[in-house]
């Protein structure tokens, strides 16, 4: 059962979809929830059907006491790495909040300080806290609706399934049509044995 953080404070949970992909952008959410939020059906996004992250999206984006999305661009996760892009992510959402919050509760184990304000890692705080699932839903759906949208100007690739994560179909498509501007170049796009012209 998910729960809340700490309610006499102003939360703000954060967590990032797209790490593992081949292609798009890697995309972080802060969201800082309403001090008595509750929601049966709230979980980290990997476990949601596709109907209810939608539902919860809207929820979240209509009921919010604040959120923000971010995308980092493939380049920029190229120039940077995908960890620091993906911390990027985070901290850029976070720094787009309309309210300080008084602390950050981050999914996984690595995070850079957003200024003085102070945060905790948390390992599968996805599962844990609500804000970070909330987080992990708005990250996830914003991150497939770009997916979605660049999937029709390269639909070979079949991004519109994929999401750009490196599926047999997808390396399949990489093999036979090559690399968009859309993949991350700095990512072992196919296995050792093939390789790909830049």
């Amino acid at each position: 059962m998910l729960r809340s953080y700490d309610k006499s404070k102003l939360v703000a949970g954060t967590d990032e979809a797209g790490r593992g992909c081949l292609a798009g952008p890697v995309t972080a959410a802060a969201i800082v929830l309403p001090k008595n939020f509750k929601n049966k059906v709230l979980n980290d996004s990997k476990v949601l059907s596709h109907h209810n992250k939608i539902l919860l999206r809207q929820l979240f984006e209509d009921n919010a006491f604040d959120f923000a999305v971010t995308h980092i661009s493939m380049e920029e996760i190229d120039r940077i790495n995908i960890l620091n892009a993906s911390i990027l992510a985070m901290q850029r959402s976070i720094k787009r909040l309309k309210n300080k919050p008084d602390c950050i509760i981050v999914d996984g184990n690595r995070f850079k300080p957003v200024g003085s304000i102070p945060h905790k890692c948390i390992i599968k705080g996805d599962a844990k806290f609500l804000s970070i699932a909330a987080a992990s839903v708005l990250a996830k759906t914003h991150r497939d609706e770009y997916m979605e949208k660049i999937h029709q100007e390269f639909p070979m690739y079949n991004w519109i399934k994929n999401k750009g994560y490196p599926t047999r179909e997808h390396r399949a498509a990489i093999e036979k049509y090559g690399i968009s501007k859309y993949h991350r170049k700095s990512f072992k796009l196919l296995p050792d044995q093939l390789k790909i012209e830049f």
